[in-house]
């Protein structure tokens, strides 16, 4: 669970780290290189490595906290699978007339196109 939420928090943090963070935590857990490999790559010794994983870390949590964005992007998420799901039940008997079944499925259509496009 821990690597998932470090991982969200990275997709949205990234750019507000620095280069070296980004391509220390990048080689870990994008190339899942071990700290020695890294080291010997980076030119750096084991104990800079995890120490430039560690500070990564804590600052990507500093953010979420201090900005909420992994947080609201998850609440909106489910949000919108709850809605999405509504949609769903619904039948073309439960409407009186044709033309308020099609807006609801434009409606459905609509809430699907809105999760795909925050999904990528």
């Amino acid at each position: 669970m821990k690597i998932a939420q470090l991982a969200y928090l990275y997709d949205f943090y990234a750019p507000l780290l620095t280069p070296r963070q980004r391509d220390v935590w990048e080689l870990r857990y994008n190339e899942d290189l071990s700290p020695p490999e890294i080291a010997g790559r980076e030119n750096m010794s084991r104990q800079a490595v995890h120490d430039l994983l560690r500070r990564t870390e804590r600052r990507l949590y500093l953010y979420e906290e201090q900005l909420g964005l992994v947080t609201r992007f998850t609440a909106e998420k489910e949000k919108l699978l709850a809605l999405i799901e509504l949609l769903a039940e619904a039948k073309a008997e439960d409407f009186n007339a044709e033309t308020a079944w099609l807006r609801h499925k434009r409606a459905q259509t609509s809430a699907s196109d809105i999760l795909a496009d925050i999904l990528r």
